[in-house]
């Protein structure tokens, strides 16, 4: 079975004063790990040792936080006698390269974590180091390596090819499907299981010497279950989890008295030696109280300090003397193995009390106050049936019930109550758990809706009471470890559950964070935990959910606390996923259209450059609700910015006219600035040009009127002199003419009967000329344009 391989450091290219390549050899919290010289060149080296020929199975790594290089290459080899001579160099086998992250996203504030899993065969590691990335942090180019680990197995180890073939055999008879992703990790004896105990994380953020209780605990578990006393291994594997806590707890002191050393806190430091050295003894006086110290006498506990018990002096319960356990380790109580150790604040549960003895078995009683024994002081999971609960004097009557009724009353819990934490629960709300307590995180854990609810509910209760004076470090974990479980809560279907965490949400927002003056970095923690989650849940399928999300993000933008952060339109202006529901495309665009006119662009995170990249790319979007959106915000940008909306847009000619979208923004432009639009410009020319042709018709009608009625008159007037004629002409021929008493019948030719005027050219088309455009009497005056009337 794979397991950590210890090594030793063969060489290194060089490093920085105080960062050797050997602090690799220790895996503890408090390590610093290797550092390359400043200004170095690259690539940089380190060549590992094992102590034995192996066959590596993983690798680990943990980066520095902005030290970081650009690539890490692995190569391996069988043996290195002249390693120093450069043309030997081939010796070594290259296995591959990882990329590691610039770490920007989290402002190099984590490190990061590799695990690579190879196959190959040597005694020999070399690692060669790439160009660092170029951070603010990072001002000498350097490259570090906080801690690796390497597991593997012996290269020489029996023959593993009978023994997986021996696994599979079993597997088949039993049914086992060994790819069975729901089995993976959990049988031990597979020969290519590793311990989570081997892994790096483990030793990084343990406290060394518990680290060390865990290993042995977790050996005496395995020969527990090779012995099937399985009701002894779960006990151990409940210690062990719970020592995980501790061992995390106390490498977290260890890491704060270094930093308080470093900067010169003296008092603080002597205060976290104290309070580990007080919370150590502690632990210890519970495992030796439980038999868990048998066999380790490794573990010395501090003799000057006095032993306290689990329960604080000042709580109410009820308390009794501690009776004698018995030695041997198989009649450890398990009601006593199946719960933490100890907490670092008192918490609602102790441990269960021992049957009775004997007053002659029984040891003095100890000085300080004794255990709590209430039944309502255990967790859930221990506590008893309520028919149990009522008749104790009969249930402890009865010793010899079987473990099963036992197992299945922890198991059943009562009645309303939430089940019991799972491991990987515990793993998970550690830290809320701590703050918390853990009734309060199982009910926020239910599968029962109701008790979500009244998790979530008791929690607004609870933050609603806490006083004013509470010391910011409690306040803080309080808030981190209710906004845990609120992003938790956020992501649940059923109505009042959202609704309780949105409530609880805003409670901290408004209310717990200025009432306790925890600052904008708290809020900043609250927004940026949530948001996410809840921007999620403006897409939800269910309108009532999705409505009261968005209305809740849009309430808690405008909050005076969250405004001043400016983080909300930052999210909100991010570019639409292709591949995004419809129903969150809609919420965020919206969104974005509520809080810009509630907002505007001034001091409010949002910006000309950031809003208009968004709508101009929500113009494309293939859901016409979004289209449709994103035109309502670019003309309200329009009415704040004209001249710089325009410079995001295209031209506006008969081109882009075309495009619907367009042509519904430009002609809304128009409206705004007051101008005609194009379509309305064009229908005033139209009418303009009909107007003008009407006009004109209406001229040509009334001066063809005219002249006929100047050719009626002409026809008239020249019918009269041939009818004067005729009676000259009818005399007898013998008579002699008299002398004509009337004008020459010629004297009309040639003139215009209207102004006077004779002219050899006035013949009969020369006088329609005349008429038309030169007679005075019926053309229009060259200067008034007004018809001329006779004198």
């Amino acid at each position: 079975m794979p397991h950590k391989i210890g090594f030793v450091v063969v060489s290194s290219s060089g490093h920085e004063d105080g960062f050797s390549a050997r602090e690799l050899m220790i895996h503890a919290p408090t390590v610093s790990g290797w550092r390359s010289p400043r200004f170095c060149p690259f690539p940089q080296e380190i060549v590992l040792q094992t102590v034995e020929r192996c066959r590596i199975r993983k690798l680990q790594l943990l980066v520095h936080q902005y030290m970081i290089s650009s690539k890490i290459e692995f190569y391996v080899s069988e043996s290195l006698p002249e390693y120093f001579v450069p043309y030997q160099a081939e010796r070594f086998r290259r296995l591959g390269y990882v990329s590691l992250c610039d770490n920007e996203k989290t402002g190099c504030k984590a490190r990061e974590l590799k695990s690579v899993y190879v196959d190959a065969v040597g005694q020999f590691l070399k690692l060669i180091f790439h160009q660092n990335h170029v951070n603010k942090y990072n001002v000498y180019n350097q490259v570090a390596l906080v801690a690796i680990n390497i597991i593997g197995d012996p290269a020489d180890f029996g023959d593993e090819s009978n023994i997986t073939s021996r696994e599979k055999l079993v597997d088949h008879y039993l049914g086992h499907n060994p790819e069975d992703p729901a089995l993976e990790g959990t049988y031990a004896g597979r020969s290519d299981y590793i311990s989570p105990l081997d892994d790096l994380a483990f030793d990084m953020y343990q406290d060394p010497e518990v680290a060390q209780i865990i290993r042995r605990l977790d050996e005496r578990k395995r020969e527990a279950v090779q012995r099937e006393r399985y009701d002894h291994a779960k006990k151990l594997k409940q210690a062990i989890a719970d020592l995980q806590k501790v061992g995390e707890r106390l490498g977290r002191y260890e890491v704060e008295k270094r930093c308080a050393v470093e900067k010169e806190d003296y008092d603080l430091a002597k205060e976290k030696k104290q309070q580990m050295a007080h919370y150590r003894a502690q632990v210890y006086e519970q495992l030796a109280l439980h038999g868990l110290l048998q066999g380790e006498s490794e573990v010395q506990r501090p003799l000057n300090l006095p032993l306290q018990p689990l329960a604080h002096a000042s709580s109410p319960r009820c308390r009794k003397p501690v009776p004698s356990l018995p030695q041997p380790e198989d009649t450890v109580l398990e009601n006593q193995l199946g719960e933490p150790l100890l907490p670092e604040q008192p918490v609602s549960y102790t441990l269960s009390p021992a049957p009775k003895c004997s007053a002659a078995d029984q040891p003095p009683p100890a000085p300080g106050p004794a255990l709590q024994s209430t039944a309502e002081a255990l967790p859930y999971d221990e506590r008893p049936l309520p028919a149990a609960r009522k008749q104790p004097e009969n249930a402890l009557a009865e010793p010899e019930a079987s473990e099963a009724d036992a197992s299945d009353a922890r198991r059943g819990g009562l009645a309303g109550q939430p089940e019991a934490l799972t491991e990987k629960a515990l793993r998970e709300a550690s830290a809320a758990i701590d703050a918390l307590g853990e009734t309060l995180v199982a009910g926020a854990y239910s599968k029962t809706w109701s008790c979500r609810e009244d998790a979530l509910l008791a929690l607004y209760r609870k933050l609603m009471e806490m006083p004013a004076g509470t010391p910011k470090e409690d306040a803080k974990n309080m808030l981190r470890a209710s906004v845990f479980l609120i992003r938790r809560a956020i992501k649940d279907i059923v109505t009042s559950v959202f609704h309780a965490c949105l409530k609880l949400l805003k409670m901290l927002l408004t209310q717990y964070i200025p009432k306790h003056k925890l600052g904008k970095l708290e809020t900043a923690h609250c927004v940026e935990r949530t948001l996410p989650s809840l921007l999620a849940r403006t897409g939800d399928s269910s309108s009532r959910l999705r409505v009261a999300a968005c209305n809740f993000i849009q309430e808690m933008a405008l909050c005076k606390e969250v405004r001043a952060l400016q983080l909300v339109p930052a999210y909100l202006v991010q570019p639409l996923k292709a591949n995004c529901s419809a129903h969150l495309a809609m919420s965020q665009v919206d969104l974005l259209a509520r809080l810009l006119r509630d907002l505007g662009t001034e001091g409010s995170g949002f910006t000309v450059d950031s809003v208009m990249k968004f709508a101009v790319r929500a113009l494309e979007h293939r859901v016409y609700e979004v289209r449709e959106t994103a035109v309502r915000v670019i003309l309200d940008m329009y009415t704040r910015h004209q001249a710089l909306v325009l410079e995001y847009l295209p031209p506006d000619d008969s081109g882009m006219r075309r495009n619907l979208l367009y042509k519904t923004i430009f002609e809304g432009f128009a409206r705004i600035d007051g101008r005609p639009s194009h379509a309305e410009i064009r229908a005033q020319k139209r009418a303009a040009t009909e107007e003008a042709e009407k006009q004109k018709k209406e001229e040509i009608k009334a001066l063809q009127g005219q002249l006929a009625a100047l050719k009626e008159t002409q026809a008239v007037a020249e019918g009269n002199v041939s009818d004067t004629e005729k009676p000259r002409h009818q005399d007898s021929p013998g008579r002699k003419a008299a002398p004509p008493d009337v004008p020459d019948s010629h004297f009309l030719d040639n003139l215009c009967i209207f102004c006077g005027e004779r002219s050899e050219a006035f013949t009969e088309e020369g006088l329609d000329l005349h008429y038309w455009k030169h007679c005075l009497m019926l053309t229009r005056c060259g200067h008034c344009r007004w018809w001329r009337s006779p004198a």
